[in-house]
């Protein structure tokens, strides 16, 4: 007799011969091998069942004929599972090659009745992907019955779940299969009975939306019989709770829908007609009015306007509000402030207000238009709209200018202002003027700009849901313009024709003078590649003489014009001197003065061989020996508590390839600026570093000393800030191992607790995206892509940080900074690692929790720890370093030691 499996996975299907391979290949790549793979095939038509009579080890069942739905198919297999454990898979969809090991060591480490974990959602359309709910599975923990997490009811999937088959049997827990949407019943039976159960953070399940899907129950929502489906779902959940004896949890599930299935019909209002909104609203109704009281009222501002607009019957208003919910969530056509509150609409009625949405609130580049397509046409190249601009909030002045924006483009308009306060516009674009770009499609904008600030506000045109795909033509391409999205937003897509399309098949190269040259495009490639121009360096620098008046500078991989090669270069040009100077640039802002090469094109190339000096703050392009006769000054970008070079993570490993090619970088430098002896202890030994140090202090730093009044009313007037309000700077540097995730702090949080006094400036490191919400963008700016960070320390009243290197630089002011540093212990041990112990050594609260921090901001001194951080990383700094580094390494003169008092940091700081 065969050994009983660990885990039995139950794969259901119905006419998906394409993708079932797809799901079963998924599982026998999973690092669990004792598994039993079932299939289920819901009496296919197709040649499913051919294909799973491929799969070895793999048990078929067959239904005699069509469910109609998951409920049959899932309990079949349920039945037939010969595992302790059971699980279950669509045929659409695959498992993480972990899942099935992971969910089965927490349920067995638990003893829980049943382990939940993380839905990945898969657009394919795209490749991107989304977690589903991430903030349900942030910890891994085990829950003492629903009763103490209702709020995990958004939770109402059955398979990104694993569960001990005794449990299910012994309640009777199984799937009803007289109606669709049988997870709902099936997950409120669950949480009904289990007694304890347990959640963990990792993706457990991969959920394939494929674009176009109609086959899908949960697509299907052209046909008003999917919304009575889901009401009937919702209605007989509800019931087993009441049956279950948990009746006063009703609230809890129902809370739910509104918030998950009510949107998934209200979201896509703006792409049907107003019949099927009608008879959609009449379904869901009934089951809106037989809500617990307050469940609506908790729901966010605009799903309980529509809540309110459905009950009400206003089906007209309510497609009017369903473009609020996705996409660039259009503002409301009309809006009243009365009493400090804001009200949906053209009446205070209570059942519509919007005050937490703060959309009154938000700085004129952040405000938001309302722009209508009433009327457009195409001709040849020549797209006409009339457009019907909304302006909620009374943001557009008399004065202020309005374009049309389309890429770069810009062509100007002439807005008339209409007695009902609405803006009417006349559009005529001749596409032909505007440049394809490297993108396929982009949604052309309307943008109204202040001339006082030049600050503008933009947003997308909504046209109408069923518009008809316009063509219009232009040299080389045929460019169609048609509705995107829930939103129904204007997009252009652009496509090449004739002989063009054939050229762009290949991958478009970079150099354009290579293109300009006629050459093919597979030789084009090559003499783009890398190791070509390397080859072709290596020759450069033996033949060509260096410039010894041209120096190359680079700041952050040529991110932009900044850190302490920018300071050195202002310090060279302060002084008159002859040296020419080109920037290294791929990215980032550049003062129109500044001369540039992109980086690692030809031309960088052949700037690097003919430069007489090199100066950078990260490392010149690894592998580029430097030339005979060039002088190589590293200025490094920060110091701190951070492992850095040999001790970092991605070169600590034993691996002597890229310890090697570090290596061979660090011994290129003929010189390293210092900002002190501390970095030194440090950063020497983890480069191996032997050569000239040059221990001046911080040439970026400088301008931090002395201060500068100029750079505060920069960052207000750029950040749109009121003079006010504090300002409180929050810099998390980045994770290695979990991108994306050095935003700590919850903003909505900290924006409830700070946003009468203060305003977020939100600076994430460069190789870090975080989008601020909508909601909260009058309280938080973002400033990730701010050309320069000194400006914005300059600025801070308060620098919140973790882990950064900006700790050091920041104590230059005597500014009192706070420490969010909840993963401390993670970040030590398993990420980028310390040399220091920070919590003992930091200038200010380390706190762990956002409520704890929004009090340490407010109340941050720790003036004994202070002085002793800046004696230990800011006693070189004096306001002179770049001048002195300038002496050292160009002039060649040991520089004087500048005497200078240090201010020392006191409370009248704050």
């Amino acid at each position: 007799m065969a050994a009983r499996p660990a885990v039995s996975v139950v794969v259901i299907t119905y006419n998906d011969a394409a993708r079932l391979p797809r799901a079963v290949r998924s599982l026998y790549a999973q690092t669990l091998r004792d598994l039993e793979i079932i299939v289920v095939d819901d009496a296919s038509t197709d040649d499913t069942a051919d294909v799973a009579g491929r799969f070895p080890g793999v048990r078929y069942l067959r239904l005699d004929r069509n469910s109609g739905g998951c409920g049959a198919p899932r309990n079949a297999g349920l039945d037939a599972a010969r595992a302790p454990y059971v699980m279950f898979l669509d045929s659409d969809d695959e498992l993480p090659r972990h899942a099935c090991k992971a969910l089965l060591t927490e349920i067995e480490r638990t003893g829980a009745d049943f382990v939940a974990g993380q839905i990945m959602r898969h657009y394919e359309a795209s490749g991107t992907g989304a977690p589903y709910y991430p903030e349900l599975f942030r910890r891994r923990r085990v829950v003492e019955g629903i009763r103490a997490e209702p709020e995990l009811f958004l939770d109402g999937f059955s398979t990104n779940k694993i569960y001990d088959v005794e449990f299910l049997r012994e309640h009777d827990l199984r799937f009803r299969e007289d109606l669709h949407y049988e997870d709902h019943v099936f997950t409120a039976r669950l949480y009904a009975r289990a007694r304890r159960f347990a959640v963990v953070p990792w993706p457990v399940y991969l959920w394939h939306r494929a674009a176009g899907e109609s086959t899908s129950i949960s697509l299907s929502l052209r046909d008003v019989a999917n919304a009575r489906s889901r009401v009937a779902a919702a209605e007989a959940a509800d019931q087993a709770l009441r049956d279950a004896g948990m009746g006063d949890l009703v609230a809890h599930r129902q809370s739910r829908f509104v918030r998950q299935d009510l949107r998934v019909y209200l979201n896509v209002l703006p792409r049907f007609d107003a019949v099927w909104a009608k008879e959609t609203a009449a379904v869901l109704r009934p089951y809106l009015e037989r809500l617990e009281q307050g469940v609506l009222e908790r729901a966010d501002p605009m799903t309980r306007v529509c809540g309110e607009l459905l009950l009400r019957d206003r089906v007209e208003d309510l497609c009017v509000a369903a473009r609020s919910l996705t996409g660039p969530k259009a503002p409301p056509r009309h809006a009243v402030r009365a009493d400090g509150l804001t009200y949906w609409g053209t009446e205070p009625d209570p059942a519509f207000e919007i005050t937490t949405m703060r959309l009154a609130e938000l700085p004129y580049s952040q405000a938001r238009l309302r722009h209508e397509v009433t009327e457009i046409a195409a001709a040849g190249s020549v797209l006409t709209m009339s457009i019907t601009t909304y302006d909620p909030f009374g943001v557009v002045g008399l004065d202020d200018v309005a374009d049309l924006i389309a890429r770069k483009h810009r062509t100007r308009l002439i807005p008339r202002r209409q007695p009902d306060g609405t803006i009417q516009t006349e559009v005529t674009l001749d596409l032909a003027t505007i440049p394809p770009g490297r993108s396929g499609a982009y949604e052309p904008r309307l943008g109204f700009t202040r001339p006082l600030d030049g600050h503008t506000t933009s947003d997308p045109l909504l046209v109408g849901a069923n518009l008809e795909p316009l063509t219009l033509k232009i040299k080389g391409y045929e460019i169609t313009a048609r509705p995107l999205g829930d939103t129904a937003t204007l997009r252009l897509h652009w496509r090449r024709t004739g002989l063009l399309r054939a050229v762009a098949r290949r991958p478009s190269i970079r150099p354009h003078a290579l293109r300009a040259a006629g050459l093919p495009a597979r030789l084009r490639r090559r003499l783009a590649a890398r190791d070509v121009k390397l080859a072709v360096y290596k020759v450069l620098i033996r033949v060509v003489p260096r410039k010894k008046d041209l120096v190359l500078f680079e700041s952050d991989c040529g991110r932009g014009y900044t850190g302490h090669p920018r300071y050195i270069h202002e310090e060279l040009l302060r002084r008159g001197s002859k040296l020419r100077a080109v920037w290294s640039r791929s990215s980032g802002v550049f003062p129109a003065h500044v001369t540039t090469v992109r980086r690692m094109s030809w031309r960088h190339v052949w700037t690097m061989a003919r430069a007489g000096w090199w100066v950078d703050s990260h490392g010149m392009p690894l592998g580029f020996p430097k030339p005979r006769g060039t002088r190589y000054l590293q200025t490094w970008h920060g110091q701190g508590i951070k492992s850095i070079g040999l001790d970092a993570p991605d070169l600590r490993g034993d691996f002597p390839g890229p310890r090697e090619e570090w290596r061979a970088n660090v011994a290129r430098w003929d010189a390293l600026v210092s900002p002190g002896a501390e970095f030194e202890r440090t950063f020497i030994p983890s480069n191996e570093y032997a050569g000239p140090v040059l221990r001046h202090g911080s040439p970026r730093c400088d301008v931090l000393f002395h201060g500068d009044p100029e750079a505060a009313a920069r960052v207000r007037r750029e950040l749109e800030i009121p003079a006010a309000k504090k300002i409180v700077v929050y810099a998390p540097t980045y994770r290695d191992l979990t991108r994306g995730a050095s935003v700590r702090a919850d903003l909505h949080e900290l924006a409830a607790e700070l946003g009468d006094e203060w305003v977020l400036v939100l600076r994430t490191h460069p190789i870090e995206k975080h989008v601020i919400p909508q909601d909260l963008r009058w309280f938080a700016r973002q400033a990730g892509g701010y050309p320069e960070v000194n400006d914005l320390l300059l600025a801070a009243d308060v620098l919140v940080t973790d882990y950064s290197s900006l700790m050091c630089d920041f104590a230059v002011t005597g500014k009192p900074m706070v420490f969010l540093v909840d993963d401390w212990e993670t970040y030590r041990r398993t990420e980028r690692g310390s040399q220091y112990d920070l919590p003992e050594i930091a200038p200010g609260p380390c706190v762990t929790t956002t409520r704890d921090l929004a009090a340490a901001i407010r109340d941050p001194w720790s003036p004994e720890r202070y002085a002793a951080f800046r004696r230990t990383w800011c006693a070189e700094e004096r306001g002179h370093a770049a001048a002195r580094v300038v002496d050292a390494f160009f002039e060649g003169v040991t520089p004087e030691m500048p005497v200078a008092v240090i201010p020392q940091p006191t409370e009248a700081a704050l």
